[in-house]
């Protein structure tokens, strides 16, 4: 039997419970498919406010150096403080570990319920960069003397005179490289390729951010017909009469147009490759016409390393920690991503089967009960010792 060491970081306030539920149900998994073949040992690393409180820090180095030995981990929600504080751990980690790609797989679950008509027609699957962006963090709080310094530079040496409020305003730098564009494009494309999808649209705000957004997009057409051209056919050169070349098609959008076309017509797009800040916008909001951010599963790749981590894609919820009212869809949905790419296919497709059955069952919790008819409500322990019974 091979042992598969898996790091897991608990996570903050209903971290806890939806970690719980899903390590078992993940096991059970393992035991009914791979009984002679593999079995898993967790190994809890700490982040997050229980790291905080045990060594006092919210990110140990040991944390970021156990992911790199072992090139996996799955982890539940962290907190991260709104306007002060400390920096996000997630964006650390994904920035530590040069996690570039956040991938966001959005499909619906039948049973779960939906704000939209037709929310089987939404099949997306979301690269999002994932190191660059607003979200690199290079910001300055206004009357600082870091901020005076660039402000200064931006209006005495640059002649920028666009800054409408000098005195009062806070800057931020918005750092988009054609390496870490093509990099990410490349396993938006590549994934297409290997999952036979139909196409990649490049979402971008290039009308108005031309040289970092529109950049983007440029260099995803650049690198699309150098390193993919006999695989991919660009959507200005498909002639409508034609039948299907069996090619990838490659298209872009603004990012505010995409928002109202994933809305009205979600069959026209599969893979979407996409800037940090808009790929945050757009799986979210594409997560909520499939059912919201509790079904929404997602995982930090580097492609060339083959690092990856695996996580809840909400929030903390700490109203509710502690109630056994959270929904461990998510976290568990991002365990089935993580036994795919570990090839432990069986498994994988038991959890995403046994979610489904158990939701269309109407036996749900607190999130999905509140918009069900005649369904049964039940525990996030409940809930999970349901899903074990139908794997």
């Amino acid at each position: 039997m091979t042992t598969i060491t898996i790091p897991y970081i608990e996570g903050d306030g209903i971290g806890k419970e939806i970690t719980e539920a899903s390590l078992k149900i993940i096991d059970a998994a393992i035991s009914k498919y791979y009984k002679d073949e593999y079995k898993i040992e967790w190994l809890e690393l700490l982040a997050g406010g229980k790291a905080f409180q045990q060594v006092g820090e919210y990110l140990p180095q040991s944390t970021i150096d156990s992911i790199k030995e072992y090139s996996i981990g799955i982890k539940g929600p962290l907190t991260t403080p709104v306007g002060k504080g400390f920096r996000s751990i997630n964006v650390t980690l994904r920035q530590q570990l040069d996690l570039y790609t956040c991938l966001r797989p959005v499909k619906h679950y039948k049973g779960v319920p939906s704000p939209v008509k037709h929310p089987e027609n939404v099949n997306l699957h979301i690269f999002r960069e994932n190191t660059e962006d607003i979200y690199a963090g290079i910001e300055f709080m206004r009357k600082t003397k870091e901020n005076e310094k660039l402000k200064n530079f931006l209006i005495n040496e640059m002649n920028v005179s666009k800054i409408r409020f000098p005195e009062t305003s806070s800057l931020g730098i918005k750092p988009v490289s054609e390496e870490g564009s093509k990099r990410l494009i490349r396993a938006a494309i590549q994934f297409a390729i290997d999952n036979n999808l139909p196409s990649v649209t490049l979402v971008h705000k290039g009308n108005i951010m031309k040289y970092t957004e529109g950049a983007f997009r440029n260099w995803g057409y650049e690198l699309a017909k150098e390193e993919f051209g006999d695989k991919v056919i660009f959507v200005k050169d498909i002639n409508s009469e034609r039948e299907s070349t069996g090619k990838i098609v490659i298209k872009d959008c603004i990012a505010d147009a995409f928002l109202q076309n994933l809305l009205l017509k979600p069959q026209d797009y599969s893979v979407i490759a996409t800037t940090n800040l808009n790929g945050d916008y757009i799986s979210d909001m594409a997560a909520a016409m499939v059912g919201g951010i509790g079904m929404a599963p997602g995982a930090n790749i580097n492609y060339e390393t083959n690092t990856a981590i695996f996580e809840a894609t909400h929030g903390t919820a700490p109203d509710i920690a502690g109630q056994g009212k959270a929904n461990p869809g998510s976290l568990l949905l991002s365990a089935s991503m993580m036994l795919d790419y570990l090839k432990l296919n069986k498994a994988a497709d038991a959890l995403r089967s046994a979610l489904e059955k158990v939701i269309c069952q109407g036996k749900v919790t607190a999130d999905l009960y509140a918009n069900i008819d005649n369904g049964e409500l039940l525990s996030t322990a409940m809930f999970a010792e349901k899903i074990i019974q139908n794997l």
